[in-house]
């Protein structure tokens, strides 16, 4: 068992100073003076925060990239730099090349992490239609593959598949109806190109069919601002929208800037999440469409971008930690065994110093890092 003492616990709704109980995997008691049972690892929480672990739902866990030929395939995520960001629960997914990665290969990847002590799901599918499955039936895929809960596709993007409006409609059908069968949220994770169609297909698809609007959830629509424009409109419609964080301080920035704009414009924002995009291939492309630049993209950046949000933003810590915790687990459906601090709750906390810096990470139950020293790697991690 771990007891948490004398923290200002964040669920990420503020309860006050109080003691976290974890007795396996789960939260087990929050109180006050919670007793120290014998056995009991104690960790003084004194002047510190506690708050639910992060979901990074959009991560490319056995790498992205390779729009720059072979050589540009970016590396598997590892473990360390999850812990390192906060992010206790991950969504896998594949990018541009659904060809030489395969969901098979991604599944692995999301059943080792799990072996390693953090939790995983997946998305079938990847930027192409019909995209990549194990089963060769993405309805099969939801309903009997344990980690995936969900499709990728691309659209209104220029390596989108282009695919109509009746095939979106499809797709979202037999997407939502195996989430149905499964007890899974049965979502489609549409990356957004910056095309002026921008989520044009999505509003058609929604407006000639009955599917939920929870079923199509953009992600990367903080990137052309018609794009935003729908992407606002879709939120207040009570679908879920994902704003991708940046590594760079003009991109953290630039997306301080969209979640401002948002609540301008009466965006719910418990429907907008964050993630970052991690492993994937960050690029630049010229007028001619040639690519300029690329690199790898981290996964701390929803991390830092809270962090950012509270110090520069004048947010509240409770709504910026929502963006990553509580909105992401309710859009994936898993709240609150996830993305909250609650009794029964999955263990899965951060521990904060009073400056927001990274103290301690449980995962599970279990103690990934404590007083900022990682205590678990990934297997073959030096």
């Amino acid at each position: 068992m771990l007891l948490i003492k004398g923290a200002e616990v964040y669920a990420p709704e503020y309860l006050g100073k109080k003691d976290v109980l974890i007795a396996g995997e789960k939260i087990e008691r929050i109180g006050e003076d919670l007793p120290e049972y014998e056995g009991c690892q104690v960790i003084d929480g004194t002047g510190r925060i506690v708050a639910p672990g992060f979901i990074d739902r959009h991560v490319h866990i056995t790498g992205g990239g390779g729009e720059g030929s072979f050589h540009t395939q970016a590396p598997q995520v590892q473990l360390s730099d999850l812990i390192r960001g906060g992010v206790t629960t991950v969504v896998g997914l594949l990018g541009t090349d659904g060809i030489s990665r395969s969901t098979e290969n991604l599944v692995a990847k999301a059943k080792a992490l799990k072996e390693e002590g953090i939790s995983a799901y997946c998305c079938c599918g990847a930027y192409g239609h019909p995209g990549p499955t194990i089963t060769g039936s993405i309805s099969r895929d939801i309903m009997f593959v344990d980690e995936i809960i969900g499709l990728k596709l691309a659209v209104s993007d220029h390596r989108a598949p282009n695919i109509t409006v009746d095939e979106l409609i499809r797709l979202g059908s037999d997407v939502r109806t195996a989430g149905m069968l499964s007890g899974k949220a049965g979502f489609v994770c549409l990356h957004m190109g910056g095309d002026d169609r921008a989520l044009s297909p999505v509003f058609e698809a929604l407006e000639r069919t009955s599917i939920p609007v929870k079923t199509f959830q953009p992600t990367h629509v903080g990137r052309a601002k018609k794009l935003q424009e729908d992407a606002f409109k879709l939120a207040k419609m009570g679908g879920t929208i994902d704003f991708t964080c940046g590594q760079f301080e003009e991109k953290i920035k630039e997306l301080a800037a969209s979640l401002r704009a948002a609540k301008e414009a009466g965006v719910p924002m418990d429907k907008v999440t964050i993630s970052s995009d991690g492993q994937g291939s960050w690029s630049n492309y010229d007028a001619a469409g040639n690519l300029t630049e690329m690199g790898v993209s981290s996964v701390d950046t929803m991390y830092r971008q809270v962090v950012y949000q509270v110090q520069n933003e004048n947010m509240s810590l409770e709504e910026a930690l929502s963006l990553g915790t509580r909105n992401v687990a309710k859009a994936l459906e898993v709240y609150p065994k996830k993305g909250a601090v609650h009794v029964g709750s999955d263990a899965d906390v951060l521990v904060l110093n009073g400056d927001l810096s990274m103290n301690t990470v449980i995962a599970r139950g279990s103690l990934m890092m404590q007083d900022g020293v990682l205590l678990k790697k990934g297997t073959y991690e030096a």
